[in-house]
């Protein structure tokens, strides 16, 4: 749910855009993604590494378009964070005890190693290939880069999610222990 969440300022700046012009759009990109992380915040005294990541791209991106009144650098900052999340995903492959995608999902679902290495090398190549579209139709295809920001973004996550869901659904291991899975062979 969280994940739908975040989407909130890409709507904000979605609809400003369409309502009045890219500038709009920026200041209105700021100030929600402050609000929604301020929010977040408030409300667990922490921000998520990624979250973090967003919030600084934002605001350099966003300063960059405002003060310099170029809309170029903004068209480069979907590409960048999802290069730095592919590059964070990769190099938790390298350090670390655990990988990025095991990290956060290990409490939820209990799943083979390997299963875990190819989830989060998907999670790297969706990143790729994210920042790689993002940027492709940013810079060849100018009259249609904020409808593809955010449904095609938005597209491609969920069908990554979905995608991701079938394949883990064929690979969890049943936890022995766990009381509603016993009472569920018992019966």
């Amino acid at each position: 749910m969280r994940q739908l969440i975040d989407f909130i300022p890409l709507i904000a700046f979605f609809t400003a855009y369409k309502m009045v012009d890219i500038y709009m759009a920026t200041k209105v990109l700021m100030i929600v993604t402050s609000i929604q992380y301020a929010i977040y915040w408030i409300k667990d005294r922490k921000l998520e590494n990624a979250q973090v990541i967003t919030l600084v791209a934002v605001f350099i991106f966003g300063s960059l378009t405002l003060f310099l009144h170029d809309e170029t650098f903004l068209k480069w900052k979907a590409p960048i964070v999802n290069w730095i999340f592919a590059l964070t995903f990769l190099g938790s492959h390298f350090f670390g005890e655990q990988n990025l995608v095991k990290r956060m999902m290990s409490h939820a679902v209990n799943l083979p190693e390997i299963i875990w290495s190819r989830l989060n090398y998907s999670w790297v190549i969706f990143f790729l290939i994210s920042g790689a579209a993002n940027l492709y139709v940013a810079f060849t295809f100018h009259e249609i880069w904020v409808d593809f920001k955010v449904f095609g973004s938005l597209g491609m996550t969920l069908a990554f999610l979905i995608g991701q869901t079938i394949y883990l659904s064929r690979h969890v291991i049943e936890d022995e222990s766990d009381p509603a899975t016993e009472q569920a062979e018992n019966k």
